[in-house]
């Protein structure tokens, strides 16, 4: 069976309410805004995300929470996007956040079968002693907090046990990929999309330039088509930069 997909809108057909998913991305860079826009036209709602970053308010999974379509993020860094603060504050999003490499350890652990994992990141903080507002109520009081996680001793350091990441669907951008879902990525784009796609049960892959098998040398494969399982081509996409910053004139 083919793994291409004649639209968008086919590819996230059968993503419903309450699906989880691990979405690439890192800042605005390499995000898969055709499928995050193709899910924002369906509706659905209850959505828990996996992700670096959120968007901004206008972008990127910032369009889904706009909308009012994701219960819960996980995430590592939400400080560009004004909404996602609104509704954490106010107790309409569940959030938790997890330092960024963790983050990315989870998700890899999740595609290579590896239940969980000890990292001494986070020890002797809230991340492993719990007690991080996960949720708020509407008054500003903590309605739910993280609950402490397991820490043992290693070689006479001590590390905490951290949970990997499977989600029902995984959606990632990559600059090329062949019609049996190997991916290239651009630069940065690689920090997120890779483990994404591997923590997805089922991956979706949006690709700016789609080729033939046999057209990418091996060792240009950024991630092997064994993880993709859907892939449509979207043509080149609009490039948004996240903080322009401009010398004035004479300052040289």
């Amino acid at each position: 069976m083919s793994k291409v997909y004649e639209s968008v809108a086919e590819s996230v057909a059968d993503i419903g309410d309450g699906s989880t998913l691990a979405v690439g991305g890192f800042g605005l860079c390499g995000n898969p805004t055709e499928l995050i826009d193709a899910l924002a036209a369906r509706g659905v709602k209850s959505l828990e995300v996996y992700s670096n970053n959120c968007g901004v308010d206008d972008w990127g999974l910032g369009i889904l929470l706009a909308a009012g379509q994701i219960r819960r993020v996980t995430a590592s860094y939400v400080g560009e996007n004004k909404e996602f603060a609104r509704q954490y504050l106010s107790g309409e999003l569940e959030v938790e956040l997890t330092p960024q490499g963790t983050l990315a350890e989870r998700m890899r652990a999740g595609g290579a079968g590896i239940p969980a994992f000890f990292t001494p990141a986070g020890v002797g903080t809230p991340v492993s002693d719990g007690g991080l507002p996960w949720r708020y109520n509407a008054d500003g009081s903590v309605a739910l907090a993280s609950p402490p996680k397991e820490t043992r001793v290693f070689g006479g350091q001590r590390y905490v046990l951290e949970e990997s990441i499977v989600a029902d669907f995984a959606l990632v951008h990559a600059q090329i990929g062949d019609t049996e879902g190997n991916l290239v990525f651009n630069k940065t784009a690689m920090n997120f999309n890779p483990l994404a796609a591997m923590a997805g049960r089922i991956t979706i892959a949006e690709v700016e330039q789609l080729v033939e098998p046999g057209e990418l040398d091996p060792e240009q494969i950024h991630l092997p088509g064994v993880f993709v399982k859907r892939v449509v081509h979207t043509g080149e996409q609009e490039k948004r930069i996240e903080k322009r910053t401009v010398r004035t004139e004479g300052n040289r």
